[in-house]
């Protein structure tokens, strides 16, 4: 009985006490639903399997033994170096774990590191050759989806993961909302480009392009600058420059002379009160 209410308890406050997540914390509590869009499509949801093959099902018999087992299909822990944030790999990473060399001598670790080449590619809304580092996967994958650009629209972020490809994406987007300036000097070539791609537009709002494929870091120092600048206190000046035109307004003052005078006048009056101001000579 004692046992079952201190295990209540700890539920309670485990509730009560439950640890907050990124996006409660600060100024990251302030983040639009478009970047947290973004943070699930990268950070949470499950990329494809590339080093392994997913068994279907949730049983399986051994073949030898004729015991049913469960089905596990536990994802290869995988090393994400800086430099892929430069390439484009395709889904491929550093597998980091042991190698037997000798059967007499006790394994070794070992890093199984993907073959990487350099290779140019061609971004058709974007109009320009790129020059990326690559893997065979990745050009396999180009080759599958029938062209770069459908490669990267396809593809979710988390299956992206390098930035160069996340960017890359943000700036097809964007072009594609606009229309697809970079044809503007042949009409019909742009027509045909947008009503290839536009159907991509129809997965995300503009503001969702406009915060897609920023780093934690970059979307909070964005926030911070929109906070900023909502927050940019309004010189004086303003304030009465704009008072002023009201009382002008409301005292019905028309035609330019009157507008001259009142504006002259005023000039005259201000420069009496500035002390750093031209006097008259006498």
């Amino acid at each position: 009985m004692a046992s079952s209410r201190i295990q209540a308890t700890a539920r309670q406050l485990s509730k009560t006490y439950k640890k907050k997540s990124r996006f409660e914390i600060g100024i990251a509590s302030e983040l639009p639903q478009a970047y947290k869009k973004f943070w699930r499509e990268w950070k949470v949801l499950k990329p494809a399997a590339v080093h392994f093959i997913p068994q279907e099902g949730k049983w399986k018999r051994d073949e030898l033994t004729g015991e049913t087992l469960p089905i596990q299909n536990i994802p290869i822990p995988l090393k994400h170096p800086d430099e892929i944030h430069e390439g484009i790999w395709g889904g491929e990473a550093v597998v980091k774990g042991f190698q037997k060399r000798d059967p007499l001598r006790r394994r070794v670790p070992h890093y199984w590191v993907p073959v990487l080449k350099r290779t140019v590619v061609r971004s058709e809304v974007l109009n320009t050759h790129l020059s990326v580092t690559v893997t065979d996967r990745t050009i396999k994958l180009i080759h599958d989806h029938y062209g770069f650009d459908h490669y990267l629209l396809k593809t979710p972020a988390c299956d992206l993961v390098s930035m160069l490809a996340l960017k890359l994406k943000k700036q097809i987007l964007t072009e594609l909302m606009n229309g697809c300036p970079r044809y503007a000097h042949d009409q019909q070539k742009q027509k045909e480009i947008y009503d290839e791609y536009k159907t991509y537009l129809s997965s995300y709002t503009p503001e969702e392009i406009e915060w897609y494929g920023l780093t934690w870091y970059e979307a909070l120092n964005k926030m911070a600058k929109q906070k900023e600048a909502a927050n940019k206190p309004i010189p004086l000046k303003n304030i009465y420059r704009k008072n002023l035109v009201e009382k002008l307004k409301a005292a019905g003052i028309e035609g330019k002379k009157a507008s001259l005078d009142e504006i002259s006048n005023t000039t005259s009056w201000l420069a009496k009160m500035n002390p750093f101001g031209k006097k008259d000579e006498a």
